[in-house]
């Protein structure tokens, strides 16, 4: 049998949505990835079929065999995204084709079908429009958005890939991850490493962020709020926090610029990152990709080279790091306290987001 490659969403509206006035309690307080919406998105795909099967329907729980590939071999990943809603009445999402793109590169490493992106981005407006009510008002607040794909075959032989998988997109009303005008303090992780060359680091799979707990617990008991990862041959070059990208603030003033670990195949090709690359040139902030040693880092903010340093990624956008800890001892990084660069790229890219700002680069998707 031929795969189709048509994908069409059958819409199966919630007969028990929640009630309005409970809704907007929760969207008071909403935390992070803690409460979710009336509805989700699946999508089948199979050897034989490729894309079927579509729906949109009630938020709830999936019946899956113990046999289930995806519990024994981990095959799945996972996106996450943004919707808005802007001062205008707008609802948006940004940069979700990046998002789509990114889904692919994954799926290839992970040797799990592509989606066309045309029907990722449709996935994701279905589900938004749907749920728009769920969208939190005010800067900082938005609607987490999590498609995630699974193995579903039934069977524990490893030979080969999957032959079936479920997609699903579900949404969480969303809060700021961390506060702005708080700097983080960061834990250099000697003990563990969070990806290899040739592995999956660039990949957002839940194998990595298992394997992070450890060290972000660590991080924790040394009184720290993340840890930062080094690489994994030589222990001495920066590469993430905790699952955030990590800038480099050089200079002050209109001489600053930014620098960030250049992508090696153990990191994670943010969107967030990417959207700062391009962005701060257009403020006259350079920014580059580079290599960045610890040594470097504890040198560079010794002699004031180094001024801020801020991690990215798009559950928190923008978070200072105002402090480095470490088993070889820790520094202060300028004051302590969040940046003028780190600020202003931050209220940058928020206020595209939430339409207070121009968009000259055409990341803002209108949904309705």
């Amino acid at each position: 049998m031929t795969a189709s490659t048509e994908i069409d969403f059958e819409i199966h509206p919630s007969a028990a949505r929640v009630p309005d006035a409970e809704r907007e309690r929760i969207l008071q307080a909403p935390g992070f990835g803690q409460v979710f919406t009336d509805h989700m998105i699946t999508l089948r795909w199979d050897t034989e079929r490729g894309w079927h099967d579509g729906k949109l329907e009630p938020y709830g729980p999936f019946t899956l065999d113990p046999a289930t590939a995806v519990f024994h071999y981990a095959q799945e990943f996972f996106e996450g995204l943004k919707a808005y809603k802007q001062g205008s009445g707008s609802v948006v999402m940004f940069r979700p084709q990046a998002n789509a793109a990114r889904f692919n590169s994954s799926a290839r490493r992970m040797a799990m079908p592509e989606l066309p992106e045309a029907a990722f981005v449709h996935a994701l407006e279905l589900l938004v429009s749907h749920d728009r009510d769920w969208i939190p008002t005010g800067e900082g607040k938005s609607l987490y958005l999590r498609p995630f794909i699974i193995a579903t075959q039934r069977g524990l032989g490893v030979n080969a890939p999957s032959s079936s998988y479920l997609l699903c997109v579900i949404a969480s009303p969303a809060a700021a991850y961390f506060g702005a005008s708080k700097s983080v303090r960061v834990w250099l992780s000697e003990d563990y490493t969070r990806a290899a060359p040739g592995g999956t680091g660039a990949v957002k799979c839940g194998g990595n962020y298992a394997a992070a707990f450890v060290a972000q617990r660590q991080a924790v008991e040394k009184g720290c709020d993340q840890v930062v990862w080094l690489d994994a041959a030589e222990h001495q070059w920066i590469e993430e926090m905790g699952g955030m990208n990590i800038y480099f603030v050089y200079g002050s003033g209109s001489s600053a610029r930014i620098v960030t670990p250049a992508l090696t195949g153990s990191l994670l090709p943010g969107i967030t990152r990417d959207s700062l690359l391009k962005a701060a040139p257009a403020l006259g902030i350079p920014a580059a990709e580079g290599r960045i040693s610890v040594s470097e880092w504890r040198d560079g903010c010794a002699s004031g080279e180094i001024t801020e340093t801020f991690a990215c990624g798009t559950a928190a956008v923008i978070t200072p790091i105002g402090s480095v800890d470490g088993p070889s001892g820790g520094w202060t990084i300028g004051t302590g306290d969040p940046g003028p660069v780190t600020m202003r790229l931050r209220e940058e890219l928020i206020g595209i987001q939430y339409g207070h700002k121009p968009d000259p680069f055409g990341w803002i998707h209108k949904v309705a």
